[in-house]
């Protein structure tokens, strides 16, 4: 009889049951054994207590055993180690870890150099290390959490940990306990609403070191509280991981799974599994339709395994004759000697395999199990229970991993998937066409482009739909999101489009793909309407320059009277300018004006006072000219907003933007958070929330506000271009940050699996130009509107309308009414003037331009050729005048002076005798015939006469010499009882001498 003894951890009732199970089996094979039987006995010790399993492993030895058989823990494994050294027993142990959690590698225990070890490793070393570090690269995973449970030793990851650090990989490790409604529990109530949705983040891709019990109800908890997504990715790593614990943990998540599990080669055939060589396996171990060999634990395997390599070596001890007896052994004596057939028997065991229930049981020079083998399982992503599972690959210590990991699905294609989108309604970026025949909307944009350059490309279908808020989404009071972030969340939606900027806020709860567009914040402004200068004509100068061109042109006319006055200049015979002051005044204004003057100044100083003023004038008129040119094309405006710095600065234009939106989040973040305050931000946010009416509901509205209001609106940039490039008025002009700080991306639920792919796609568009080519087709470059002008140019390049003369039009509108009043008064005025009795100072009154106009205008009868009459002529001085008679004036009477080159008018006293007397003198002096006759008769006609010029001496000495013209006689007519004069009257004619 072959004696083996066996300590069980007292949890592991199965190992005793299939220990028996195998020395039954083996008892009954009369091809291995013939006529030896085995015999054992079986301790049971609590895995955690070492002293305990060496005390049951003496008692053992002192019954007499061939070999140990041990089925515990590391603790209690290196105790039975340093015994089983000591006594040269044989020692085959089963590494077994508590509750099913997954091995960790034992620590050696330090030996004697030189001294054999008889303890052999039944189960190879732990694998799980280089297994999991392969995979999580496979996936090309850089950040996730690994779960271990709270029976995990720790210590069997340190290398796994190592590893990915020196991989730039970021890894977190949670311990989960054994109550996990209660931990779960407090994460909700200890973390804020932010910390909760990074938690969830990092839930995306995890790692799970526990046994399958504790990853099912884990599993189970996280699901139900909405902590993961059909998007999430899990791992579960043990070595014990049954068929039906596989199911379950397959039916209880959603996403994708994938399971790294020990395995063990086996032939298809029911036959060839359950014979091997010489032996035969109870079949309900072998077959993996039996109940109970689906329930078989790895260590149960082994321990069959572990059995069936005894029985072989001892029939093999028997054969070569080496065999040494049973002896009793005593452990605790002092000075016990080791067992002497224990060296041989350990020979015997690693030189010879057998094939089991694990594959092949052999042992290296070290007393290792080198066959081990691992396999992947996966399942695809999704939220159907109980999808199917396949192999995705295998491993082993020699090969390495055997297969892919990849997700053909996504990197193939998407042909067959719906994604469900939800959008946001912003021009241009998706705009929607409602459709009067009932027919489906029709969505359009930029945006809109994008999404079906990727669907075409990678095969899939969506819908699309609109957030009933059309609100991009903001944290709410209450922990939720709202908007089209709060669809994505809440899993009513695949994927969020729209004008949809890339934020840190709206990345921790929802993923977003590669920007396919550069953001940048912006403001909306009207344009300055140009306004209808009637005046533009004065704009190139001053007030104050005006003011003082006027107030020289006075004083400069007054200095020319002055001079003229203190030596006033000799004027030619026949001039018809005089020297008065209203005469100064005009020839001043008409120099300066360009249009000369009438008045001939012949005094040097008079001259030298015209030459400094002329070109004084044609300084002023040259500057004049140019200013008004570029007056009347280049409009200025005063004060404009260019840059995001000049409407920060002033506090005349009330602006604001959308509630709740990025751009009221960024400027709020710019203008509080002290990490990145920026002046101009916060400049810009105390002026947003100054007034409570600053901000909008909807993007729509602000642009309303803008263009009939007084307005500025804050947002995107390239929204606002579009919207400045497609306006009727273009009205609109946009001025924006230089440097884009952030970009428009397409959102998706945490842990999608489509966020890679479309990356990856819009990288490849952007590189190939189509990007370009899309935006092209809603921001032209040959756009109608000037988008970075802050006034409406003209259409017609530089022509002039009538709003830059009006003022010039009106000048001269004034002037002809002015000039027709004046007219008007004058004519009443003369008429009033010729109705009156003259006075005597206005018989001494002589008007000498009045008579040139007079002789030029009445003497147009005589177009005969003027004969040369005497230069000799008959002075009239005032003394003369002075002694005509003043009892009575007759009325303004015309005297046409026949044959004598003079027309005079004059205002005749009824006493003509003393004129007629006087003239009749100072004619028969000169030798005239005045024509004058007396008593009462008729002066004569002298049209024929030949008499000489007569001549009005002026009051100051001068003569006033009439233009030698025509001639005329004087008729006169008797006024009264005196002599009867004859005399013409024609007062149309009238002037005064």
């Amino acid at each position: 009889r072959f004696h083996a003894g066996a300590i069980f951890d007292e949890s592991a009732r199965r190992d005793d049951e299939v220990f028996r199970l195998a020395v039954a089996d083996l008892n009954l094979n009369n091809e291995i054994l013939e006529t030896e039987k085995i015999t054992i006995s079986v301790e049971f010790v609590d895995g955690n207590n070492p002293f305990q399993a060496v005390q049951e492993a003496c008692e053992l030895m002192n019954r007499g055993i061939l070999a140990l058989v041990s089925s515990i823990g590391c603790m209690s494994a290196g105790s039975l180690q340093t015994l089983a050294d000591a006594m040269h027993i044989p020692h085959l142990f089963i590494q077994r870890s508590p509750a099913g959690t997954p091995r960790s590698t034992c620590p050696l225990t330090s030996r004697l150099p030189g001294a054999d070890d008889y303890t052999l490793m039944v189960r190879p070393p732990v694998y799980l290390n280089e297994v999991i570090l392969q995979v999580v690269s496979e996936y090309s995973w850089q950040k996730f959490i690994l779960f271990y449970d709270s029976d995990f030793d720790i210590r069997g990851i340190e290398d796994f940990l190592d590893r990915t650090s020196q991989q730039g990989m970021d890894v977190s490790l949670q311990k989960v306990e054994s109550n996990i409604n209660m931990m779960i529990t407090s994460l909700f109530r200890t973390m804020r609403v932010e910390e909760l949705h990074r938690y969830r983040d990092t839930l995306r891709r995890a790692v799970l070191f526990m046994s399958p019990a504790t990853a099912k109800a884990f599993i189970t908890e996280v699901v139900e509280t909405n902590l993961v997504a059909f998007d999430c990715h899990w791992i579960l790593i043990n070595e014990e991981i049954s068929d039906y614990d596989l199911q379950e943990l397959v039916m209880k998540s959603i996403g994708r799974l994938t399971v790294v599990r020990q395995t063990f080669p086996m032939p298809q055939n029911t036959t060839q599994r359950c014979v091997k060589h010489n032996h035969r396996i109870n079949t309900s171990l072998c077959d993996p339709k039996n109940a109970k060999a689906q329930q078989l634990e790895i260590t149960n395997r082994y321990i069959y395994d572990t059995v069936l390599l005894l029985a072989n070596t001892f029939h093999r001890k028997l054969e070569d004759r080496k065999w040494h007896s049973m002896a009793s052994l005593n452990c605790i004596r002092k000075n016990s000697k080791p067992w002497q057939g224990g060296k041989s028997m350990l020979d015997t065991v690693k030189k010879f395999g057998v094939s089991g229930l694990t594959s092949f049981l052999e042992f290296t020079d070290n007393g290792t199990n080198p066959n081990i083998f691992f396999e992947i399982l996966g399942t695809n992503y999704g939220e159907d229970r109980g999808r199917g599972v396949n192999r995705l690959a295998t491993w082993d210590p020699l090969h390495g991993l055997n297969g892919t990991l990849t997700d053909r699905k996504l990197e193939n294609n998407m042909r067959g998937v719906v994604l469900r989108v939800v959008t946001v309604l912003e021009e241009p970026f998706v705009m929607v066409s409602e459709n009067v025949l009932g027919k489906p909307k029709k969505y359009q944009g930029y945006s809109i482009d994008v999404l079906d350059a990727l669907s075409n490309y990678l095969g899939f279908k969506y819908e699309i739909y609109v957030t009933s808020d059309h609100k991009y989404g903001s944290l709410q009071p209450d922990g939720q999101w709202n908007g089209l972030i709060g669809e994505l969340v809440s899993k009513r939606a695949d994927v969020g489009l729209s004008a949809l900027t890339i934020t840190p806020e709206r990345e921790s709860v929802v993923d977003f793909t590669t920007r396919y567009m550069d953001y940048s914040v912006g403001v909306l402004l009207r344009k300055a309407e140009r306004t209808v200068d009637m005046f533009a004509c004065l704009a190139p100068f001053d007030l104050s320059l005006w003011a003082c061109i006027a107030g020289t042109v006075l004083l400069i006319g007054i200095l020319v009277y002055l001079l003229n006055w203190l030596n006033p200049p000799r004027l030619p015979m026949g001039s018809m300018s005089s020297t008065t002051l209203y005469n100064s005044m005009w020839f001043v204004y008409g120099s300066f004006v360009q249009q000369g003057g009438e008045v001939p100044y012949t005094t040097l100083a008079t001259r030298m006072m015209m030459g400094v003023w002329w070109m004084f004038a044609l300084i002023v008129i040259s500057s004049y000219t140019a200013n008004l040119a570029a007056f009347l094309t280049i409009t200025r405006i005063e004060n404009s907003i260019q840059s995001l710095q000049d409407l920060s600065k002033q506090t005349e234009l009330p602006y604001g933007t959308v509630l709740d939106s990025a751009v009221y989040d960024q400027v709020r973040s710019k203008a509080m958070n002290p990490f990145e305050r920026d002046p101009m931000y916060s400049q810009m946010w105390r002026m947003i929330n100054r007034t409570g009416d600053g901000n909008v509901d909807e993007s729509k509205e602000g642009v309303r506000k803008v263009k009939y209001g007084h307005f500025g609106f804050v947002w995107d940039t390239a929204v606002l271009e579009y919207i400045a490039n497609n306006d009727e008025d273009c009205s609109f002009y946009t001025v924006s940050s230089n440097a884009p700080d952030r970009g428009y991306g397409i959102a998706m639920q945490h842990g999608s699996p489509y966020r890679d792919i479309f990356s990856q796609r819009i990288l490849e568009l952007q590189q190939n130009g189509d990007m370009d080519i899309l935006k092209l087709k809603w921001w032209p470059k040959d756009s109608p509107c000037d988008l970075y002008s802050s006034v409406q140019m003209r259409q017609n390049g530089n022509a002039l309308d009538i709003h830059s003369f009006a003022g010039v039009f009106c000048v001269l509108a004034a002037g002809v009414v002015i000039s027709c009043l004046i007219a008007i008064v004058e004519s009443w005025w003369s008429r009033r003037k010729g109705s009156r009795v003259p006075s005597k100072e206005d018989d001494k009154e002589i008007d000498l331009e009045h008579l040139h106009r007079r002789v030029n205008s009445l003497c147009t009868e005589d177009e005969s050729p003027h004969k040369q009459f005497s230069t000799s002529s008959a002075d009239l001085t005032p003394l003369d005048m002075d002694a005509l008679p003043a009892a009575r004036q007759a009325l303004e009477q015309i005297s046409d002076f026949r044959n004598t080159h003079i027309t005079t008018t004059t205002f005749i006293p009824e006493q003509i005798q003393t004129l007629s007397r006087s003239l009749s003198a100072k004619a028969a002096a000169a030798g005239f015939s005045t024509g004058f006759t007396s008593g009462g008769g008729v002066l004569q006609d002298h049209r024929t006469g030949g008499v000489g010029p007569f001549r009005q001496r002026a009051p100051n000495g001068g003569f006033f010499r009439s233009p030698i013209k025509t001639m005329s006689s004087i008729p006169y007519q008797p006024t009264g009882p005196g002599p009867n004069f004859g005399y013409g009257n024609d007062p149309d004619r009238g002037t005064s001498i």
